[in-house]
This record gives structure tokens, sequence and C-alpha cells, in this order.
């Protein structure tokens, strides 16, 4: 297949400052990422602290009100709008776009480095219920890393774009899926996870050298040992779903990769209280919905936790995020699951805390904050469940959208869902040939929770007690990351397209910018020449963002879902 990529000429003037600036440049290594750059953003939660948080204070409480647009990038074709999140090394911004497009750019000027566009089947592209968006892409060894829809991982020259390597991993054109998530660049390593929690698949997480692109090993997340296969009735692990499809991170004390993994297929089971036993795939069905350590070096097991054994909700634990924390002696790990509750762990993934983020969930009454254990689950049978309905909606009382965490404040800043949904529960049948079909088992509609509206809501919380200081609250829920920064500013893309600072401290709003169309992807910070920039990716249409039209009306009815733009602010 032939690759495709394009440098562009410069300036000379943006030449010079480029070399000067890759003169005095480190190399990006496991090293760096971990210390987390002081003027970079390196990875995609800035370190793999999973912080998402900018030490940089140039732009504060006093004078965010002075902030306006430095310069804007459009990267043409953005089909389902823009999800990816930024990455800046020594002065280049590197970000992705729809068809996993990639861009350099000038951090300061927005000037164009070089751009990569990989040859892609459009027919192919066509039958993927989640294309063609991409979430972002890795940095590691002089090389931009990026996955694709039909399943292949690019390693690109950082300075020109060039392919170096490239390598086929999943064939998509019998199982319809492929990467839409960030890779991981750790200890020489680009860890990925597909995508397909949906798909009757077994969610496959690889791990590729990161000079050569050769396959290192591959974990798979449905039965991916024997104990795991013990989980899954009538062989039902042939067609289990899995994935991890959002990047986890790296924890270098242990040698060992965090991953959060999907929903299993069916998405909905009608197997009811005898779940156990009965329904499409009877069991807990190990390790979808789990989170999980994985050697860094073998891929083998070393510990995890099924936040929801048997997920019959599509409340998985994708979401990316292991907040690396310390406190009073002890280290842990802060992962938020799509249910609505946020779970603390040890280093070894063991259960120290689970406390709620939303109010309106009652999928389970609750779960065990010493244990993990669910109480009270909500199990389904075949036909309509409408009183009550389901809460949260399918989306998740909290997204894969990044919260943060400011070690400033000691506060963990994370976006909250209030929805719910009806539903009509179905018996399935998984469809692998000629192609694997996607498999929901159920009919779904948004509705508000009950006696109440749909709303979103920033909480700025103790991430270890769940302890709420205060509380901004949105008429629709954002989609887009949060980020914090030295300055006591917190940032929100919301999903009407504007872009808000509050502080840090008290919730207060203290500055807003209208970039005219929704937000889904990522923000974050970084410095070029001593001058610090906020940049955020705009543009709405994802899966998510879809159903805001029909639910929300108003201006999401005229807000296009096939554009987007990197929008750059600075002080003026």
């Amino acid at each position: 297949m032939r690759k495709q990529w394009l440098s562009l000429a410069l300036p000379a003037v943006v030449v010079a400052t480029l070399a000067a600036s890759a003169a005095s440049a480190q190399a990006v290594d496991t090293a760096r990422i971990e210390a987390g750059g002081q003027n970079d953003w390196l990875t995609y939660h800035g370190s793999y602290k999973s912080h998402h948080y900018s030490p940089i204070a140039q732009i504060n409480t006093n004078n965010v009100a002075n902030l306006g647009v430095a310069w804007m990038h459009i990267p043409g074709r953005s089909t389902r709008g823009l999800q990816s999140m930024p990455l800046v090394a020594d002065g280049v911004l590197y970000y992705s776009g729809s068809y996993s497009r990639v861009f350099a750019l000038n951090g300061a000027s927005g000037e164009v480095i070089w751009s990569f566009f990989p040859e892609l089947d459009e027919a192919l592209i066509s039958r993927q219920t989640h294309s063609p968006y991409n979430r972002g892409v890795a940095l590691g060894e002089g090389k931009v890393f990026v996955g694709t829809m039909d399943g292949r991982v690019f390693g690109l020259d950082a300075k020109t774009g060039k392919v170096l390597w490239e390598t086929k991993l999943i064939d998509s054109q019998k199982l319809t899926v492929g990467f839409t998530g960030a890779p991981l660049y750790a200890k020489g390593s680009v860890i990925i996870g597909a995508q397909g929690g949906e798909w009757p698949g077994r969610g496959p997480i690889f791990s590729l050298d990161a000079t050569t692109g050769k396959k290192k090993w591959e974990f798979l997340t449905v039965a991916g040992t024997e104990e795991a296969m013990k989980t899954w009735g009538n062989e039902s692990w042939r067609t289990g779903g899995g994935g991890g499809w959002m990047p986890g991170t790296y924890d270098s004390e242990t040698n060992t990769i965090l991953w959060g993994t999907a929903n299993p297929a069916p998405l909905y089971d009608w197997s009811g209280a005898d779940y156990k036993t009965q329904g499409a795939r009877p069991g807990d069905n190990l390790y979808t919905t789990s989170v999980i350590g994985l050697d860094i070096d073998t891929g083998k097991l070393k510990f995890y936790h099924q936040e929801l054994p048997h997920d019959a909700w599509d409340f998985d634990s994708s979401v990316g995020e292991f907040v690396m924390l310390e406190r009073d002696g002890q280290k842990y790990v802060v992962h938020p699951n799509k249910g609505g509750f946020v779970f603390v762990y040890d280093r070894n993934l063991k259960v120290k805390n689970v406390w709620r983020l939303v109010e309106n969930i009652n999928f389970v009454k609750d779960i065990d904050p010493k244990t993990g254990a669910l109480i009270g689950r909500r199990d389904f049978s075949v036909g309509k469940v409408t009183e009550p309905p389901l809460c949260p909606f399918i989306g998740g009382g909290i997204s894969w959208n990044a919260g943060s965490y400011s070690p400033k404040t000691g506060l963990y800043y994370k976006i909250g869902q209030e929805w719910c949904m009806t539903l009509d529960i179905q018996k399935t049948t998984p469809v692998t040939t000629p192609q694997v079909q996607l498999n929901i088992g159920a009919d779904f509609k948004m509705t508000p929770p009950p006696g109440g509206e749909i709303y979103g809501h920033l909480d700025a919380r103790d991430p270890i007690t769940g302890a709420k200081k205060w509380e901004v609250r949105y008429p629709e829920p954002p989609l887009g990351s949060v980020l914090s920064t030295a300055g006591n500013l917190v940032f929100v893309p919301d999903s009407r397209g504007v872009l808000h600072a509050y502080d840090a401290e008290t919730g207060a709003e203290l500055w807003k910018h209208n970039n005219g169309t929704g937000h889904q992807g990522g923000i974050v910070s970084y410095s070029v020449g001593g001058k610090q920039y906020i940049a955020v990716t705009a543009g709405f249409g994802g899966m998510l963002a879809d159903e805001y039209a029909p639910n929300f009306g108003g201006v999401y009815k005229s807000m296009p879902r096939d554009d987007g733009a990197l929008v750059v602010f600075s002080l003026k």
C-alpha cells in the first residue's frame, strides 16, 4: 500500500527558530516524559502521572482576562469533528485530525512544518461505526506514532513526517475495527489498544518496538488467560468484545503498563439476574470493564481489578486516566469509570476507596468503597426498560474526556454527566462473517433523570475521598477535556463552543471565548520562546455529540459535524 507524506518549505526565520530549538532539545524518552516537561506536553495526559496539568504560570488569575487567539490551524476534512489531544516538544506542536492525518506545526506561529495523510480504504472507513476520528499521537525517540482505522500503526520521523515504519496489526476488512485512540510511548515500546467493545472480537492490546515497528507482544482483554476463559460460558469469549481504546500509562517503579478495558459484547445482555449461568455471555467476562497491569517487557498480566463484573450497561473502564498521587506516605492511582464512580487504588490496583462523581446512578445501588464489590445490581431481561430509566445514559456519568489534577491546589477537576435512558433489550446473535458487525443488543433513547433535567457539571474534589469543594453547572454535558495550570486556572471547553477559564480555588469564571463550534477533544498548555500558549481542538460530531441536536436542539441543530480547528491562545 502506498504511503503518502508531505514536507512543506518554511520561511527562513521559522527554520532558524526551529533549528535553535532543536539544538537545545533533548530526546523525548521515558525519563523526560516521566518528569513532565516544563514547557512541553509530551504524552496524552502531559506525563505518566496523568495529571493533565501544566506547571507554567505566566497566564494566571490576574491576567487571564487578556487572553486572545494567537493563531489557528484548519486541518481540513474534519469529518465528525476533532477529538485529538495535541502534543508539544521543543517548540513544535503535533496533532491528529480525522482520517488519522498528522500535522507538525510551529508552536509559536502555527506555520505547517509537515503533514502526513495516510492512504485509507474509503469503502472500509464508511462501514466503520466509530470512523473516522482519531484521538491523538505519541512521541518518542525522534518519532511520531499514530494508529489508523484500518488497523495499522505508523512511525514517522518527527522532523520531516517521513514514514520510518508501518505495521499492520488488525485485519480491519474482516473485523471492521482499527485504532482511534492515541498510542502510549514508554521504555522503547509503543502500546496501543483496539477499538471494539461492541464488536465480536477479543479486544487486543499491542506492544511494538519503537525503533523498528516490530510487534513485541499482544494481550487479549477477552479471556487472555486460562483464569479469564472460565468466566465466559458457552465459549462466548470467541465473540466477547473488549478492547482498550484509550491510552493508559506507565509506572516505572513497577515496570508496569496500566490500562483500562472496554465493555463486553453484546453490550446489553438479556440474562437478568441469572447472568452467571444464562444469557449471551454467562459469567463475569474477564478482563472486560477492568483495569489491568501488564509487564511492559512481556505483556504478561501482573494484577487487575474488574470494576464492573459482567458489565451489562456499557459503563466500561477504558477511560484512560490513571492519576498517580502520593499522600501521607501512600501511593495512589485514581481511575474514573463510565458508570459515574471514581476508583482509588494502590499501585497494584487494590481498591482503597470508591466515590460517586454524579448523582443519577441506578444501575447499582452502590459500590463497596473497601472492596469494590457491586451492591444491588440492576440486570435486564428481554423487553422495555422505562420506569425508572437506566441511569446514567450510554454516554456514561463520566466519558473518555480527561479530567485534571492540580498539585498546587490538591484538587481533581472532572466533568460529570447527569442523564439517563430508556432501553428495549433484544436477543442478538453475533455476526462474524463475511465481516464482523456491531452487536449492541438493545435500542436506547436519552431521557432526563427521574424528577430532574439533563445537565453537566465540573467538580473540584479531593481525589482520594471525593469531598467536593465547588461545582459549576452546564445546560448540556461538556465533552472536551479539562486543563489545570500553575497559574491557578482551570480551563473547560464546553459543548456549545465556549472555552471557559475558572479560578482553581473557587470556581469563579474569569474569562471565556466562543470558538464557534462544540468541543469534544483535547486541551493543553506549553511555552515557546518564554511565552505560554493554550491549545484546544474544536469541532463537534462524534458518536456522543451526534445525540445533542435531536435531544437539545438550539445551537446544536445548526452546528456542523464535519469541520474543526486547532485554536491557540496567548496573552495579548
